[in-house]
């Protein structure tokens, strides 16, 4: 039976641990509540169908064409993202961020020059450099991954995952944060994750301070198939849990605190789950223990392979007969992605779930620093020390998140205002974490302690 939240101010501790699930220590931000429900059902369904009016947006198709290929596609979405803009103040700096791919003897057969469509809502504070982005892919196929004349509706993939950025971009953007976030279509993912590994080729060069990145991908169909399944109140998250990325030395220390299944993109999935609870109220989050689905991949990962913290967002069911599919009908059945095989009320509560997490991700102050466990002495308790953010907001506290080792998400949270805690808790026999947040109860990702003498 689930008991109230253990909420401990100034490190007042019972001895004895009392577990359950974690809540909010304060009502809901009603700006976050009122930007989920900004969300559009209307808005989405009309761009999935301008997107499908483009007749294909395959990387290799037509550039130059105003009414179809991907160029066309590529200006449309530029459009709208300058519009936003202009209902914002000119908040949303906008840009087509090109770049040439040569022949991989593979998928692209001839040099092509593509783009990311980006819309950028700096954030406020000077001193805060983190960034936030949000993602779809806006390229599509059809059986044959070379075929770049045929129909290619691509609604759900991705469309959907297109649609729903552009949403957030143009809820968003009416409102500030004190942190960047960058709304962007990658193209390129269906040949080979090439827009995704331009951006994160460039943020890794251009060093941007990037806390998280949400991937969506296939987000706007409930009913599965083979079997048929229809599923209207569940979101997967994918999350690594190795880091791509991982040296040596970070190898050790991750064998040191077995914390395999506490990297920083798995505390982001959790993260989600959590702000989904909170704001998207009958919707669940799953937090799914791998990077992506059995064997395949999406635009998160080169990301992950930056070192970058991020997940992949994606339906709980698909629906094969309209994913990478030429127009067709066989055996009674149709094939193909159209837009009428989406469920827009759950792609609608899919968007929340990201909007959600951005902005509780944006409005919390940014994590603390040098995080640490004393380990000199030897004792049964925990001793945990850290340091504030380095810029950006002060935090009005700090939560230390608590669970067993064989727990799969946090189970309990103590308040503290200073920079350290004393806990009657044993580390052989827990996971402990350390989170910023502000008076206004947003959180910060949260960040293991490592050993300290």
């Amino acid at each position: 039976m689930s008991r109230p939240l253990l909420l401990l101010l100034g490190l007042s501790l019972l001895t004895t641990p009392v577990f359950a699930q974690i809540q909010p220590t304060k009502a809901p931000d009603p700006l976050i509540l009122q930007m989920v429900q900004q969300v559009s059902e209307k808005n989405l369904r009309d761009d999935i169908d301008k997107l499908v009016s483009f007749g294909t947006r395959h990387t290799l198709s037509d550039t130059k064409s105003k009414k179809r290929g991907i160029g066309a596609a590529r200006n449309w979405v530029e459009s709208e993202f300058r519009n936003y803009s202009r209902a914002s103040g000119g908040r949303l700096k906008v840009e087509q961020d090109t770049f040439t791919i040569k022949p991989d003897g593979r998928r692209i057969n001839r040099p092509v020059l593509m783009a990311n469509v980006m819309a950028t809502l700096p954030g406020t504070d000077p001193t805060d450099t983190r960034v936030f982005i949000v993602s779809g892919h806006i390229d599509s196929r059809v059986t044959d991954v070379m075929n770049a004349t045929a129909d290619a509706p691509g609604a759900n993939d991705d469309g959907s995952g297109t649609v729903a950025v552009m949403e957030l971009a143009r809820v968003m953007s009416q409102q500030q944060f004190p942190a960047t976030i960058i709304f962007v279509a990658v193209q390129g993912e269906e040949q080979g994750l090439y827009g995704s590994t331009h951006l994160a080729q460039r943020a890794k060069k251009e060093g941007w301070n990037l806390v998280a990145m949400l991937n969506n991908d296939i987000v706007g169909n409930s009913t599965g198939h083979d079997p048929t399944i229809k599923n209207t109140t569940q979101l997967r998250v994918f999350s690594e849990g190795i880091p791509a990325a991982e040296t040596p030395e970070q190898a050790r220390l991750r064998r040191t605190l077995s914390a395999e299944n506490d990297s920083p993109s798995r505390q982001l999935a959790r993260y989600a789950r959590e702000a989904t609870r909170q704001y998207v109220p009958g919707h669940e989050l799953v937090l799914e223990y791998r990077p992506d689905r059995f064997l395949r991949g999406g635009d998160h990962l080169p990301f992950n392979q930056q070192g970058f913290t991020a997940v992949r967002f994606t339906e709980m069911n698909e629906d094969f007969r309209h994913q990478h599919q030429d127009l067709r009908a066989e055996n009674g059945e149709e094939y193909g992605d159209l837009a009428k095989f989406m469920d827009f009320t759950y792609l609608r509560q899919n968007a929340g779930v990201n909007l959600a997490t951005l902005a509780s991700l944006a409005l919390a102050p940014a994590a603390p620093r040098n995080v640490g466990v004393l380990t000199a002495k030897l004792t049964n308790r925990t001793e945990l020390q850290w340091e504030a953010p380095a810029a950006g907001e002060k935090p009005a506290g700090y939560y230390v998140l608590m669970r067993e080792t064989s727990a799969p998400e946090w189970q309990q949270k103590f308040f503290v205002s200073d920079l350290k805690a004393d806990l009657p808790y044993n580390k052989d026999n827990f996971m402990f974490g350390v989170v910023s947040v502000d008076a206004e109860g947003h959180e910060s990702l949260p960040v293991l302690p490592t050993p300290v003498r």
